[in-house]
C-alpha cells in the first residue's frame, strides 16, 4: 500500500489485461498524431527551437505515468504554459540564443521542484486560492494574447511584445513586409483546420467509423494540415516566395544531463516559476478531475503535484520546458479509449520514434501552419461567457474577471496572473470579512429557526438570535462584534443575546478575544450572551482557552432549547 501511495503505477499495472494494452496502444497512436503538431507549434510559441517541443513530449509523459493519479491526463507543452515561458524568458535572454534555452530548462527544472515540494507538503489546496471565474478570464485573454502573438507569422512579418497593445502596434510597424503567398498559406490551414473541427466528425461517420473512433480521429486534423502544407510549400517551392519553414530540425532524442543554474539565473525566475506552476497546475488538476468523474476515479491532488512535478523535471533533465496536462490531447485520449497511463508511456514512445524517423521530413513545414495550429487551438479558450454568466450571479465577481481580462491584455500574463491571485485572495477575504448574519426565529409548529426576513417566525421582544453563515477569524471578528453592538443598540428592551454556531467551524484566538470582549460589554448592559450548536472542535477551543468559565449566559445543545429556555426565564421574570 506505501509503494502504491508513493508510485500510483503500481495500481493498475498489477493487473493490466492484454485488452487493456489494445485499448492504450489505440488511444496512444492517435494521440501521438496530435501530439506531433502542438509539440512543434508551441515550442515556437515558447521561443525554443522545434525539437525541444519533441523533448519536452517523451520523458514528462512516463514520469507522470508513474507518480501520476488520472489515467486520462496527457502531460506536454500546452499553450498557456509556453506564451508564459516566452513572456518570462524575454527580459534576460534573446530568442534563439544559448542563453535563452537554457533559461527554458531552468524554469522547468525550478517548477518541477516547486511543485514536488508542494506536493510533499500537502499543498494541493493551493487551487482554492484561485477563484474560476478569475481563472477563466485569465485564459481567455491569454488565448487573445497568444493568437495575436502567431499573426506575424500568418501575416509573414516581425513583430513582437507581451500585451496586445505592443503586438498590435509592432505588426503595424511592419505590415509593409507582408507576404501574401504566406497569408494564402496560413489561412488555408486555418480554414481547414475549423471546418475540420466541425465536419471531420461526420466524414469518418460516413465512413462507417464507430463514433467513439470518428471523435478521436477528427482531432487529429492538425497532423493532416502538417502534411499538406508541408507537400505544397515542397512541390511549389513557395520558399522561394517568403514562406518561412522551420528548416532542419536535428534528428535524434534528448540528450540527459542536469547542469545547476546559476544563482543569479534562479532568482530571475523563481517568481515566474511558481507562476507557471500554479497555473499550469490549475490547469492540469482541473483537467483531470473532470476526466477523471467520467470514470468515477478519483484524482488526487497532492500526488499530482508530485507527479507534474516529475514531469517538469524530467523535461529540465531532458532539455525541455515548462510541461503541464493539455485540456485538448486529454480529451483526444479519454475519447480514444486510454485506460490507463501506460497511453502515456506508448505515446512518448511515438514521439520518440517521431524525433528519430520524421523530423528531416518536416524540413519544408511552413511557420505559418504552426501558427494556425496554434491560434485554432487557442479559439477554446477564449470564453467570455463567463463575464455574463458572473454579470448575473454575483458583481464582485464580474468585476473580478473583468479586471484580470484587462489587466492581462493590457499589461502581459505575468501582471495578469499576478492580479487574478491577488483579486482571487481579496475576493475571499471580502466575502468572509462581511459574513451573511442572520436573525432568526422559530417556525412555529417545528424545531426549526430560520431568517426573520424570509418567513414568518416567533421572536421573543427580549431575544436577540443571531446565527453567522461563516467561520470566525481575525477578518470577520470585528464585524460580527459591531453587528450585534448596532443590533441591541437599536432595541434597548434585548436581555439575551444567542450566537447560533452552527455554520461556524472554526474559531482562531483573534475571534475569541472578540467573544471574550463581547461578553464584558453586554454584561455591563445587564445583557446574557449565549450560544448554541456549537460544534465539537470549536468547543474544545473554547473550553481550554477558559471562556465558557466567564461566558454571562450557556452553551445551548440546540436554538431550540436556548429559544424556549430563555422565554420561559423571561416569562416568569415579568410575572
Amino acid at each position: 500500500m506505501m509503494l502504491e501511495h508513493l508510485f500510483p503505477a503500481l495500481s493498475w499495472l498489477k493487473n493490466y489485461s492484454r485488452v487493456q494494452f489494445s485499448q492504450d496502444a489505440t488511444a496512444a497512436f492517435i494521440v501521438t498524431m496530435l501530439l506531433i503538431p502542438q509539440s512543434l507549434a508551441y515550442a515556437m510559441l515558447a521561443g525554443v527551437p522545434p525539437e525541444v517541443g519533441l523533448y519536452s513530449s517523451i520523458l514528462p509523459l512516463v514520469l507522470y505515468a508513474v507518480f501520476g493519479t488520472s489515467t486520462s491526463l496527457s502531460v506536454g507543452p500546452v499553450a498557456v504554459a509556453s506564451l508564459m515561458t516566452a513572456t518570462s524568458l524575454a527580459a534576460i535572454a534573446e530568442q534563439g540564443s544559448a542563453s535563452y534555452l537554457t533559461g527554458a530548462i531552468t524554469l522547468a527544472l525550478l517548477s518541477g521542484v516547486m511543485l514536488v515540494i508542494m506536493g510533499v507538503m500537502k499543498l494541493g489546496m493551493v487551487t482554492n486560492l484561485l477563484s474560476h471565474s478569475v481563472i477563466s478570464g485569465f485564459i481567455s485573454a491569454s488565448g487573445i494574447i497568444i493568437a495575436l502573438s502567431q499573426l506575424k507569422h500568418i501575416f509573414g512579418i516581425q513583430a513582437h511584445g507581451d500585451n496586445v497593445v505592443t503586438q498590435i502596434l509592432s505588426m503595424l510597424e511592419s505590415i509593409g513586409d507582408f507576404k501574401p503567398v504566406t497569408f494564402v498559406v496560413g489561412v488555408s490551414v486555418v480554414l481547414f483546420l475549423l471546418l475540420a473541427r466541425r465536419y471531420a466528425k461526420r466524414f469518418f461517420l460516413m465512413l462507417k467509423v464507430p463514433e467513439a473512433s470518428a471523435a478521436s480521429l477528427a482531432k487529429t486534423a492538425p497532423i493532416v494540415g502538417v502534411l499538406s502544407s508541408l507537400g505544397i510549400v515542397y512541390a511549389f517551392d513557395l520558399q522561394a516566395h517568403g514562406v518561412a519553414i522551420t528548416g532542419t530540425i536535428p534528428a535524434g532524442l534528448p540528450h540527459l544531463s542536469l547542469s545547476l543554474p546559476s544563482l543569479e539565473l534562479v532568482k530571475s525566475l523563481a517568481l515566474p516559476a511558481l507562476m507557471i506552476s500554479i497555473i499550469g497546475y490549475v490547469e492540469s488538476i482541473s483537467v483531470g478531475k473532470t476526466l477523471g468523474a467520467k470514470r468515477r476515479e478519483k484524482v488526487k491532488p497532492n500526488q499530482e503535484l508530485i507527479g507534474l512535478g516529475a514531469a517538469n523535471i524530467a523535461s529540465g533533465v531532458s532539455g525541455g520546458f515548462p510541461v503541464t496536462g493539455g485540456f485538448s490531447r486529454s480529451v483526444v485520449n479519454f475519447d480514444a479509449g486510454a485506460v490507463t497511463q501506460l497511453a502515456g508511456v506508448m505515446t512518448a514512445i511515438g514521439i520518440m520514434i517521431a524525433s528519430l524517423v520524421l523530423t528531416p521530413v518536416l524540413f519544408f513545414l511552413p511557420k505559418a501552419t504552426l501558427a494556425a495550429t496554434i491560434i485554432v487551438a487557442v479559439t477554446t479558450l477564449i470564453d467570455f461567457s463567463i463575464l455574463k454568466k458572473t454579470w448575473s450571479f454575483s458583481r464582485s465577481d464580474f468585476y473580478a474577471v473583468l479586471a484580470t481580462i484587462i489587466v492581462t491584455l493590457l499589461f502581459g500574463v505575468e501582471v495578469g496572473v499576478a492580479s487574478g491571485v491577488g483579486l482571487s485572495i481579496l475576493l475571499h477575504l471580502s466575502r468572509t470579512s462581511r459574513p451573511h448574519v442572520a436573525e432568526v426565529g422559530l417556525i412555529e409548529g417545528t424545531e426549526h429557526f430560520r431568517n426573520v426576513k424570509r418567513y414568518e417566525v416567533k421572536t421573543s421582544p427580549n431575544l436577540l438570535c443571531l446565527r453567522p453563515d461563516e467561520s470566525l477569524f481575525f477578518v470577520n471578528a470585528a464585524f460580527l462584534e459591531d453587528y450585534i453592538i448596532d443590533s441591541i443598540n437599536k432595541r434597548q428592551e434585548i436581555t439575551h443575546v444567542v450566537i447560533q454556531c452552527s455554520a461556524v467551524n472554526e474559531i482562531d484566538f483573534s475571534a475569541l478575544e472578540m467573544l471574550e470582549s463581547l461578553n464584558n460589554q453586554l454584561l455591563t448592559l445587564g445583557i446574557k450572551l449565549s450560544l448554541s450548536e456549537v460544534k465539537g472542535p470549536v468547543m474544545d477551543h473554547l473550553e481550554c482557552s477558559g471562556f465558557l468559565q466567564h461566558l454571562s449566559g450557556r452553551v445551548y445543545l440546540s436554538q431550540y432549547q436556548a429559544f424556549k429556555d430563555i422565554e420561559g426565564e423571561t416569562n416568569s421574570n415579568i410575572k
